[in-house]
């Protein structure tokens, strides 16, 4: 069982961050461990207070787990602070040398969390500027949702044809910068059809088809998205599959979610425990039907 790490923020709902990175971890044979960047005072409501964790204690969290329990992928999340972002990429860019010295390529996602699904603002705008010039050139792949990766590339996205001209700006932009260029998913989950869009490092592009789930647990899809699509880059998939995957993960874990909560509640992150002889092949093939 191979070990990922989530850097993310903590939901006490559990529809979102660190405890919904590490079921999705556990539903994919991966054994997760995590370091909290933020508290926050939520339910399926939605977002009150966010409360960031001391930077130095984020990065003596990364050092303790790096030295007993290195992992081989690493999800990042919500950063909640500048000074976390600071930490994250300091850590990371030792993690780099360690690559090219010793351990392979640790794969890294990083989902941008720039505000709460009911508004809340949880990056400012000093960290989204961190974020392009020092965390973007670190990871392999970033996963926005359409208003993230508005805010990213600078560009207005009305609509499904604005995707990949947007996607191109923001990998464009990172690779001006040391580290190569960026993989980009933009999650299309507010489009109809909910399609994404895949822009590979290389530039490859790849529509992927959704469909529409009509349910109310919707809570922290974003998460849920990037998280199984490094379990997938982990588990050897190729990029474009590692994102079919994942979005069949996401549509079975909506579709099989029971109601909780008086808002958007949280998906079944552990549907493959309940249907042990389902995969997600074949949850797509009963999709299509």
């Amino acid at each position: 069982m191979q070990t990922v790490l989530t850097i993310a923020g903590f939901d006490p709902s559990s529809g979102a961050g660190i405890s919904a990175d590490l079921m999705v971890f556990a539903a994919h044979g991966l054994f997760g461990t995590a370091c909290i960047t933020g508290l926050t005072v939520q339910s399926t409501v939605g977002v009150r207070p966010a409360h960031p964790v001391e930077a130095s204690v984020v990065g003596a969290t990364l050092d303790c787990l790096q030295e007993d329990l290195p992992p081989v992928g690493i999800k990042i999340g919500m950063l909640s602070s500048s000074n976390n972002i600071r930490v994250i990429s300091s850590y990371i860019e030792k993690l780099r040398l360690t690559d090219r010295d010793i351990s392979g390529h640790v794969i890294i996602v990083l989902d941008p969390v720039l505000r709460s699904s009911s508004g809340r603002e949880l990056v400012d705008y000093a960290g989204v500027e961190l974020l392009r010039e020092r965390l973007f050139p670190l990871v392999d792949w970033v996963t926005p949702n359409i208003e993230e990766l508005a805010i990213l590339s600078d560009l207005k996205i009305a609509g499904r044809d604005d995707l990949p001209a947007a996607c191109w700006t923001l990998q464009n932009r990172t690779a001006q910068l040391p580290g190569g260029r960026l993989g980009i998913v933009a999650t299309g989950g507010h489009l109809d059809p909910p399609d994404d869009f895949l822009l590979t490092p290389s530039g490859e592009e790849i529509w992927l088809p959704g469909e529409r789930v009509e349910t109310r647990s919707t809570h922290g899809t974003g998460c849920a998205f990037s998280s199984a699509f490094l379990s997938r880059l982990v588990l050897g998939d190729s990029p474009a599959d590692a994102a079919r995957g994942a979005k069949l993960y996401v549509a079975e874990a909506m579709r099989t979610a029971v109601g909780r909560g008086l808002g958007n509640g949280p998906l079944n992150h552990l549907w493959p425990f309940d249907q042990p002889n389902i995969e997600v092949s074949d949850a797509a093939e009963r999709s299509a039907g």
